[in-house]
């Protein structure tokens, strides 16, 4: 197996924004780089949002397969 070379974070950087720069523009490659990021939900609170919407029956049936609700009796 072929060992990986990184290259370095400066020459990285410095080819990032040549090719950001050629592909986009000059303006607009600017206009990229200068997007704000979204703040990241803290991931309790991400997860109690999915909760809220969550459809526990269709969530487990999809989990765990259209099983039977309950003991089968005969």
């Amino acid at each position: 197996m072929k060992a990986s070379v990184f290259t370095d974070e400066e020459q990285l950087i410095t080819k990032a924004v040549d090719v950001l720069v050629k592909e986009l523009g000059p303006v607009e490659a600017s206009r990229f780089l200068a997007l704000p990021r979204k703040k990241r939900v803290e991931s309790v609170k991400r997860h109690r949002q999915w909760q809220a919407q969550l459809q526990q029956e269709e969530f487990f049936d999809r989990v765990f397969g259209a099983q039977s609700k309950g003991p089968v009796r005969k």
